[in-house]
């Protein structure tokens, strides 16, 4: 074969990948954001004018379940409350009842960002946590994974604010396809002083991380390609709390009730009329990337508070 030959052949042949990877990349994109802890009627009291915004542009339910109807064998804890959030099946699937992680099965009930992966390998992921945990036992398939360990309520309120400033970056510099972001201050503040709208210390610490999305949002909006990204945003939280507790809250509406939000262009407006869960929020993650869920996952959560995507029945 002559030179020519050989070099043209070379861009024949590297012609297919360059438009596979293009095609193995999902064309919309997805923020999640968990904020430990948040109390529903709390977040209602608090003045958070950047959530307020991500509300009235999108979808909203304050009546979210942390638990199934199926299931209620775990404790109302952060171990399986963000096991629930992140894989989307109850604790009978993932495994993790308690915040020992014992009994995890991760492999059969992997985080979202896996099930992305499936679907498009060149999915861009990346996951910011400070609950050590998370980043240890549950994320998978982030192609950038950043933990922040912390202990105590001052402690978490400093690495909350290390996290903004490095998801913006990270935003400003990257092409990130699916972020998670977890937050952990307002669950430490209100172990410290009280789960409770009355508390102001609670308050205020609900008022921070508003801020902090904010900033994140303002960053995300000024993407040179934000125009024609269609980025969603969701939100919400693993358990309430009251007193200063939220275990064995099984039976306790401040503790098992808590909120979601579903945002941007390609969300529904208005309340979300049906009961949702925990476990939607990966399923509406996947559903707005334009992943096909496949019944070998056995999901529990269900597609909500999209425009146009179906909302097929689950598992609850």
């Amino acid at each position: 074969m002559n030179r020519h030959c050989h070099l043209f052949l070379i861009a024949l042949l590297s012609l297919p990948a360059t438009q596979s990877s293009a095609q193995q990349a999902p064309s919309s994109h997805v923020l999640v954001i968990g904020i430990d802890g948040t109390r529903c009627d709390a977040l209602m009291a608090a003045e958070t004018p950047h959530i307020d915004r991500l509300i009235a542009e999108g979808a909203f339910s304050e009546t979210t379940k942390i638990l199934g109807t199926r299931y209620q064998g775990n404790n109302t804890v952060s171990g399986p409350g963000w096991s629930s959030f992140l894989t989307g099946v109850w604790a009978d699937k993932h495994g993790v009842n308690d915040n020992s992680f014992e009994g995890r099965n991760y492999d059969h009930f992997p985080h979202f960002f896996a099930r992305l992966k499936e679907a498009f390998p060149g999915a861009q992921t990346a996951s910011f946590v400070d609950w050590e945990p998370i980043d240890q036992y549950i994320v998978s398939q982030a192609d950038t994974r950043k933990v922040y360990p912390a202990e105590g309520a001052e402690d978490y309120v400093a690495k909350d604010e290390v996290i903004t400033k490095d998801v913006c970056e990270f935003l400003a510099e990257s092409a990130p396809h699916a972020i998670n972001v977890y937050l952990g201050a307002i669950d430490e503040t209100g172990h410290h002083y009280g789960f409770h709208p009355s508390v102001e210390a609670y308050r205020k610490a609900i008022e921070t991380v508003d801020s902090q999305i904010g900033r994140i949002l303002s960053t995300v909006r000024a993407r040179t390609t934000y125009a024609n990204e269609n980025w969603l945003v969701i939100i919400s939280t693993d358990h309430g709390g009251r007193g200063v507790s939220h275990g064995d809250g099984h039976k306790v509406p401040e503790i098992n009730t808590t909120f979601l939000i579903v945002s941007g262009q390609a969300a529904k407006r208005g309340l979300i009329d049906q009961p949702t869960f925990v476990v939607d929020v990966p399923a509406t993650a996947l559903a707005h990337l334009g992943v096909a869920f496949d019944p070998k996952w056995e999901l529990d959560g269900k597609p909500v508070g999209l425009a146009t995507t179906a909302e097929p029945e689950a598992g609850q």
